[in-house]
């Protein structure tokens, strides 16, 4: 049993660290399109608007994360209702956007800078922040349908109901009794 449960706990690490890259590869091409298109912006057609050009090419990556997410990087956690999943990539993908955005509107605003270059670093790491909120929200919140379908992960409640049994036992002979196993 213990060694099924380590299995099984290599087998969850191996997946986190396998999202983590393919979520580092989509974010690394988003951060291009975020960045590029915020620095054509700012020195452009916005160059007096540099929140809104954050703004804009925060949105336009925000698009490209979320089908690249949905078909590569998550592809096994899709949800059926794909509304919902949109809605929730959306708000959390705001508040991303919020954060970036608020790291520069901060530094022009609130620190009365006004050099673009500033600008756009403070911009940078709001992205570097955000980053990480929305990676543990797509896991937990967008993207959470659970991994029965996984075929290497197709024994997960067996192991976690025998595990559950195996504590029960042990209590049970510790003297809980049985209404402490019957509890579970």
């Amino acid at each position: 049993m213990i060694n099924t449960l380590a299995d099984r706990i290599r087998g969850l690490a191996s997946l986190f660290w396998r999202e983590v890259a393919k979520f580092g590869a989509v974010g690394g091409v988003a951060f291009v399109i975020d960045n590029g298109l915020t620095y054509y912006l700012m020195h452009g057609v916005m160059s007096d608007s540099e929140a809104k050009a954050r703004f804009v090419g925060a949105t336009v990556a925000t698009v490209f994360s979320w089908i690249a997410n949905r078909f590569w990087t998550f592809r096994h956690r899709r949800q059926d209702n794909v509304v919902r999943e949109f809605v929730m990539f959306i708000v959390i993908n705001g508040i991303g956007i919020g954060i970036s955005t608020g790291f520069t509107a901060i530094a022009k605003y609130g620190m009365n800078i006004q050099d673009k270059d500033i600008l756009f670093s403070a911009g940078v790491v709001g992205i570097l922040v955000a980053t990480v909120v929305r990676f543990f929200a797509y896991r937990f919140l967008v993207f959470n349908k659970e991994l029965d379908e996984e075929p290497a992960f197709s024994h997960d409640h067996e192991l976690i109901e025998a595990h559950r049994r195996a504590e029960a036992q042990t209590e049970a002979g510790s003297g809980e009794g049985e209404d402490a196993v019957k509890r579970r």
